[in-house]
C-alpha cells in the first residue's frame, strides 16, 4: 500500500540513480473502477514536466526511478479525462456514496493491480492527516501509550464521487451517476452540505425530476438558495416536476422579481395551479393540499376504474385512495386501492365506495386537518370548497408537518415514496 502523501516531494531519479527533479503530482485517468496512474508531474529547477507511466520503472515512498535515459521536457498539459491527485483531489470535498455524506480528502491510497499502480481508496481519517503533516509515527506512539487506537477511515474509490468543478469526472459522459441513484432524501442531505459552486456542478449533472424530488426533501431556505442559483428556464422546469403543493410553497418564499421571472417560463396550466394554491391562507388546508389526486365517476365499473388508473399513471402520492365525484365535481364517495382491486370487475364503484367520506374545508386550520388525519387514521384527507366540490387532498406527511418538528419528521419512515 502506498499513499500519495508519501510520494509528493520525493526525488525522481534517472536509471543511474541521479536525481532529475521531485514528484509534484500523480495523474490518473478517470473512468475505470479503480483509476490507473497514467503518469507523474515532476518539478525541476526550471519547469513542471510530464512523465508517462511507461517511462517509470519503479515508485515507492522513497521516490520514482525512471527506466529511460531521455525524457520529453515539454510543458505538462492535462487531458480531459485526467485528474491530478494532489491538485484536484487532495483537501477537496467528495461525496461518500455509501455513507451518504460530504467529507474531505486527507490522503489517497494507491496499490498495484496487475502490474500497474491504481487509486483504490481515499483516506478521510485522522491517520491520513497526521501522515501528511509528518506526525504519523509520533501520533501512533502516543496513541499506543495512551492505550487508544489510531482513527483510520478509508472509502473505496467505487463509493467516491468527486465534487470540485475542476475535476474531470464532472465533464465525463455520465457525470455523478452514483449520486443520481441515491434516495431523494439522501441526495437532499448531501446538497445541503455543499458550497454553492459544488452544488451547482452536482445539480447540472442531474435531470429535472431527480432535482425536483431532492428539493422536496430540503429545508425551505436551501430550496430558495438552490432555485435562485439556477437559470430561470431550468428553475421553471424543476418546479413543474415538483408536486403542486411543494412548488407553491417554494414559489411563495421567493422574492417577487424572481417569482415573476420563473413563472414566466412555466406552462400556463402549471402556473394556474400554483397560483390557485397560493390563493389560500398559508395555515389552511388549502395552503398545504396538493391538487394531484384521482377522481372518477360513480358509474365506472371496478375493471374500468383500474384501466383508467393504468392510463393516468398517477404518482405514488395519490394512488392510495380513489375519490368519487358527481357531474359537478362534488365529492360523493371514496374507496381505497385495496377496495378497488378486490371488488368484482363488473361492480360499479358507486356500489362499493364509502359514502359521505370524511373531508375538511379548504379554509380549515392545519391543526384541525392534522386531528382529522390522526383520528380517522387516514393516509390522506380530501379537501372540499363551500359547495362540496373536491379541490385537493392533504396527505399524512404534510399534515404531520403541523404537529411534528421537521427535524423529527425526517427521521420517520416516509409513507409516500416516489
Amino acid at each position: 500500500m502506498l499513499f500519495l502523501s508519501q510520494c509528493i516531494g520525493r526525488p525522481v531519479r534517472d536509471p543511474s540513480g541521479e536525481p532529475i527533479g521531485k514528484v509534484a503530482d500523480l495523474i490518473v485517468a478517470i473512468g475505470d473502477r479503480y483509476p490507473p496512474v497514467t503518469g507523474l508531474v515532476a518539478v525541476t529547477d526550471r519547469r513542471r514536466i510530464f512523465l508517462p507511466w511507461a517511462s517509470v520503472a519503479h515508485m515507492d515512498a522513497t521516490g520514482a526511478r525512471l527506466r529511460v535515459l531521455t525524457i520529453d521536457i515539454g510543458k505538462f498539459r492535462q487531458r480531459p479525462n485526467e485528474i491530478l491527485l494532489k491538485g484536484d483531489l487532495m483537501d477537496k470535498q467528495i461525496v461518500d456514496i455509501e455513507g451518504r455524506k460530504v467529507i474531505r480528502v486527507n490522503d489517497v491510497s494507491l496499490d498495484e493491480i496487475e502490474g500497474a499502480l491504481h487509486v483504490v481508496a481515499v483516506d478521510v481519517g485522522a491517520a491520513g492527516l497526521m501522515r501528511r503533516l509528518g506526525f504519523e509515527g509520533p501520533f501512533r506512539v502516543l496513541a499506543r501509550n495512551l492505550g487508544r487506537g489510531v482513527p483510520e477511515r478509508y472509502i473505496d474509490w467505487e463509493d467516491v464521487d468527486p465534487l470540485d468543478s475542476t475535476i474531470a469526472s464532472v465533464r465525463l459522459r455520465v457525470p455523478h451517476s452514483k449520486l443520481a441513484q441515491l434516495h431523494p432524501a439522501d441526495l437532499a442531505s448531501i446538497v445541503e452540505q455543499l458550497a454553492p459552486r459544488d452544488r451547482a456542478g452536482v445539480l447540472a449533472a442531474l435531470n429535472d425530476e431527480a432535482v425536483a424530488d431532492a428539493m422536496e426533501e430540503m429545508e425551505p431556505e436551501t430550496q430558495v438558495d438552490v432555485l435562485e442559483d439556477l437559470a430561470p428556464e431550468r428553475a421553471a422546469d424543476i418546479l413543474e416536476e415538483m408536486s403542486p403543493d411543494d412548488a407553491a410553497d417554494l414559489v411563495a418564499d421567493l422574492d417577487q422579481d424572481t417569482r415573476d421571472e420563473i413563472l414566466s417560463h412555466m406552462e400556463k396550466d402549471e402556473v394556474a395551479e400554483v397560483n390557485e394554491l397560493l390563493g389560500y391562507p398559508e395555515e389552511s388546508a388549502g395552503g398545504i393540499m396538493t391538487t394531484e389526486y384521482i377522481a372518477l365517476g360513480a358509474r365506472l365499473t371496478a375493471a374500468q376504474a383500474i384501466n383508467r388508473l393504468r392510463e393516468m399513471e398517477p404518482d405514488a402520492e395519490t394512488i392510495y385512495y380513489v375519490y368519487v365525484t358527481d357531474e359537478d365535481r362534488r365529492l360523493v364517495g371514496v374507496l381505497s386501492l385495496r377496495d378497488l382491486i378486490v371488488a368484482r370487475p363488473e361492480a360499479a364503484i358507486g356500489d362499493v365506495m364509502i359514502r359521505e367520506p370524511v373531508a375538511v374545508g379548504a379554509l380549515a386550520d392545519q391543526d384541525e386537518v392534522a386531528e382529522v388525519v390522526a383520528h380517522y387514521n387516514l393516509l390522506a384527507v380530501p379537501v372540499v370548497d363551500d359547495d362540496g366540490r373536491l379541490v385537493g387532498i392533504v396527505t399524512v406527511d404534510d399534515a404531520l408537518d403541523t404537529i411534528i418538528p421537521t427535524a423529527w419528521k425526517k427521521r420517520l419512515p416516509r409513507v409516500f415514496s416516489r
